[in-house]
């Protein structure tokens, strides 16, 4: 018997004590078995955590499927191909599968999805969400799952693996060319108020604003939602105000273009008489009448670094102490035809 079998014995034993159940409840539990009633499930859990297990070597790798799970909450036909490109390639180049779920919120998967990924036992996992429930990453590192967040949505915990952007600098860099533009009545909206992404691109614009010595009118600041019914009805506000504004920093491209219907609605021309800036540049805002002025998220480089990331720390997982893999793309600013100086 080899020194890890021996060694991961004992310690089973020893939490299979300690939480008053048996070695085939722990085995069922480490399994992701559905017939273990929640409040053992959670006692088990919770002795692990205490005592540090991890699972070992041989057993861990025996057991993988050779597939990356991708998990979303939605899937947006455009946005989402993106990182779902990036982690196929690297998938690809693995010789792995990829498999898409959607569950849960903006903010956290399902709680039933991590006993299903238990039982799938992918080589790791990739989430486009803000954070994952504490007890929810220490049921994956029981079980020697490794996970990474794709953020460009939130601020995940400091433990929590992750690959972001700098929504501040994008939305700093999108109203800036606005102001260099002479712009000066500048509105913005973005996405939900309780999500950082959003609130990092306003503190961007709002910076800009302070920095060229502009009053900011708080009136022209929208939250919403990402979608393109969420920037039509907030640009058909901000367009019918007595003074409107001249130029609209949308906080995604799909937003943009409801900031773009909504003018079109108008007869507001773009860029003659509204500029506009969106984010994300995916592929429709170069194809777009006028084509889109936008920040450039590096959407499916995300999904690439994510995916890698996620191998990485299967094949060598991180010891107890070690700094938390954290990464943040750089954004930049692609203009187009959409923005112009102001009228007059």
């Amino acid at each position: 018997m080899s020194t890890d079998a021996a060694t991961e014995r004992v310690t089973l034993a020893e939490i299979a004590d300690e939480a008053g159940v048996s070695l085939s409840t722990i085995s069922k539990v480490l399994n992701g078995r559905a017939d273990v009633a929640a409040a053992t499930r959670a006692r088990v859990e919770q002795v692990m955590a205490e005592r540090g297990y991890r699972r070992r070597g041989a057993a861990r790798s025996e057991a993988r499927a050779e597939l990356i799970e991708l998990v979303f909450h939605e899937l947006d036909r455009i946005w989402s191909m993106e990182l779902i490109d990036g982690v196929e390639s690297v998938a690809k180049e693995h010789g792995l599968s990829v498999v898409l779920t959607v569950s849960g919120s903006r903010h956290s998967p399902d709680p039933d999805w991590v006993e299903g990924v238990m039982r799938r036992r992918p080589v790791g996992v990739v989430l486009v969400f803000s954070d994952l429930a504490p007890e929810h990453r220490e049921q994956l590192h029981a079980r020697a799952i490794p996970f990474v967040i794709v953020d460009p949505a939130g601020d995940p915990s400091a433990d929590a693996p992750s690959v972001g952007s700098a929504n501040w600098s994008g939305g700093l860099a999108a109203t800036r060319h606005l102001i260099e533009l002479g712009h000066r009545r500048i509105a913005a909206i973005t996405g939900p108020e309780d999500m950082m992404c959003s609130l990092a691109r306003i503190d961007g614009y709002r910076s800009a604003m302070n920095s060229a010595g502009l009053p900011i009118d708080e009136s022209w600041i929208r939250f919403g939602d990402f979608h393109v019914s969420g920037g039509r009805d907030r640009a058909r506000a901000l367009l019918d105000a007595p003074e409107r504004p001249t130029a609209i920093f949308a906080g995604s491209d799909m937003q943009a273009l409801g900031v773009l219907e909504a003018a079109r609605e108008r007869g507001i021309r773009v860029p003659e008489d509204l500029s506009v800036v969106g984010y994300d540049d995916i592929p429709i805002a170069a194809w777009l009448t006028p084509k889109l002025t936008t920040v450039h998220q590096p959407l499916r480089r995300m999904g690439e670094e994510a995916a890698r990331l996620a191998i990485r720390l299967a094949e060598s997982p991180l010891d107890a102490g070690a700094p938390t893999p954290r990464m943040d793309l750089a954004t930049s600013l692609v203009v187009r035809e959409s923005t112009a100086p102001p009228a007059g």
